[in-house]
């Protein structure tokens, strides 16, 4: 298990290549290469990711973790990689999207809610009541589940439909 911790603790051997690459990559515009040139250096040179942390003003797992990416991707760990998510966390699946849909042109009233008008926390209530989706969700899913479907919150009450009789004239004025 020791062996194991310490693995990170130091850069494997560098060659010729990759050494250069490092010292131009320490003098890059890009602040995410930069850092990571002077860590891979200075582990190079051999000091622990506790002094590299002292000495670059961040912590010793970060450095471990710029070790770690340097031993799987090679240099290629020099660039910064996109943040957004790898997959769609949406909670709506495509008979989900659908149900949420005809759900947003039914009554509040028609779940047992006090209120006539939605909003994007009941929505969030009502689809998990519902069993739209398997667990519960905030009010950022509903949203973002509508502007999948087109619908923008904000413009929600075009969708919206009541069963009152006069509630197209009272829409009007």
């Amino acid at each position: 298990m020791l062996a194991a911790m310490r693995k990170y603790n130091h850069v494997r051997e560098l060659d010729e290549e990759e050494r250069a690459a490092l010292v131009k990559g320490a003098k890059s515009p890009s602040g995410f290469t930069m850092r990571r040139s002077h860590i891979l250096l200075l582990s190079a040179e051999g000091q622990t990711p506790q002094q590299i942390a002292r000495q670059l003003h961040c912590g010793d797992q970060t450095v471990r973790n710029v070790i770690r990416a340097f031993e799987g991707e090679g240099l290629a760990c020099l660039q910064e990689k996109s943040h957004r998510p790898r997959r769609d966390a949406s909670s709506f699946d495509g008979a989900g999207l659908h149900q949420l849909e005809a759900l947003i042109h039914r009554s509040p009233r028609d779940f047992g809610l006090p209120s006539s008008l939605w909003t994007l926390p009941l929505l969030a209530k009502v689809c998990f009541e519902q069993q739209i989706v398997g667990h519960p969700i905030s009010y950022e899913t509903v949203r973002r589940g509508l502007l999948k479907l087109g619908i923008d919150w904000r413009r929600a009450r075009q969708h919206i439909t009541s069963h009152d009789p006069h509630y197209q004239r009272k829409k009007a004025s």
